[in-house]
């Protein structure tokens, strides 16, 4: 009998906590934006017969009730403390800390994707660049510098073999001796803007250009920081801060994005969730820089990802104007529409993660 009334009370609270649960969900005000994961959150899903027939909706549905889900952050935390800290778990969704800096695994190298995406970028040259001095650069992920860890990393000796196999009549300009573990934010994938300057030198050897329009820079602090891995893993760790380079000649350069139609600044107030958007405005298909004090009339065209929106102020100084690509949001077949090729540099800078991604349209 007590057997019996135990599970009965155990059953009724189980009932009660999933409805009060199910209720809170219900009254709470659904969110826009996830400030922890740097990224919108899905909202109510549009219903319709199509959608019902193809199976859409409760697709939708899920990613809604996910995200929209009560003290998602809180329960998020809760599994990767659990995860590293009590079942001592060297990652949690493939991600880990070492010390107060956070990585994402990225294992194993994915052969044909990188196949795939080089034979992208060559369609390019061969439709549009081929009379053009064209260059590339492979960006590696900041495992790559990590010293005595036993997490698995890409091979990126394989990933540079099969990208220059196939890019074989591009000029290729190897970056990786310029980039060390504490170039990269310790909260986020990327670079950090202020620590390029190695970079940006190797670049500009390997591209011939003139060393004697170097700039100087200001450095400003924009503020603590949280990148895409702090959120991801849940775990609490001290934030980074972003900084930014300026002068004058940055200053004064105007920036027109087609897809939003609109001018702006290099580095943008306007920016959402994710503060790294601070560059160039973020994730876009197809930006210019313009620079009017511009010593020369040459012009730059960068087929890039996101580490390219911090990197670009930096080679403006060499440039009238900079065309940034990006051929994860737009089809290269698109490219003559907005660009007149001509007589201009071409470099295609893409991080390894990117390329191992197939993403490139």
């Amino acid at each position: 009998m007590q057997v019996k009334m135990k599970n009965v009370i155990i059953t009724i609270g189980f009932i009660m906590i999933l409805s009060i649960v199910f209720f809170v969900n219900m009254i709470s005000k659904d969110k826009e934006i996830s400030t922890a994961e740097r990224r919108k959150l899905a909202q109510f899903p549009e219903i319709t017969f199509e959608k019902i027939e193809n199976g859409e909706v409760m697709e939708d549905w899920e990613t809604y009730v996910g995200d929209q889900f009560v003290q998602r952050d809180f329960f998020r935390g809760l599994k990767s403390f659990w995860s590293i800290n009590v079942f001592r778990q060297k990652d949690n969704n493939n991600l880990f800390k070492i010390d107060d800096a956070i990585y994402k695994m990225e294992y194993p190298l994915n052969e044909k994707n990188v196949q795939k995406s080089a034979e992208k970028i060559k369609a390019v040259y061969e439709k549009y660049l081929k009379d053009m001095d064209v260059y590339y650069s492979i960006i590696p992920d900041k495992n790559y510098y990590l010293e005595n860890d036993d997490h698995l990393k890409i091979d990126y000796e394989k990933l540079q073999q099969i990208v220059q196999n196939e890019l074989n009549e591009l000029t290729y300009i190897d970056i990786r001796s310029g980039l060390k573990i504490t170039d990269y934010y310790k909260t986020d994938l990327h670079w950090k803007q202020e620590n390029l300057h190695d970079v940006v030198d190797i670049i500009q050897t390997g591209m011939n250009i003139d060393k004697g329009l170097q700039a100087n820079y200001e450095v400003r602090n924009m503020g603590e920081f949280y990148g895409a891995y702090y959120g991801q893993l849940g775990v609490d760790v001290p934030p980074d801060n972003l900084f930014i380079l300026t002068n004058d000649t940055i200053e004064n350069c105007t920036t027109y994005n087609f897809e939003t139609k609109r001018s702006g600044k290099i580095y943008s107030t306007d920016i959402s969730a994710d503060k790294y958007d601070i560059f160039l405005s973020g994730a876009t298909p197809l930006i210019s820089v313009e620079n009017p004090n511009a010593r020369n009339n040459k012009e730059l065209l960068l087929f890039r990802d996101s580490f390219g929106s911090s990197i670009a102020p930096l080679l403006i100084e060499n440039y009238s104007k900079i065309t940034l690509i990006d051929l994860r949001y737009m089809s290269s077949q698109l490219l003559d529409e907005y660009i007149e090729f001509k007589d201009q540099d071409v470099f295609f800078l893409y991080s390894g993660l990117v390329l191992q991604q197939n993403v490139l349209k």
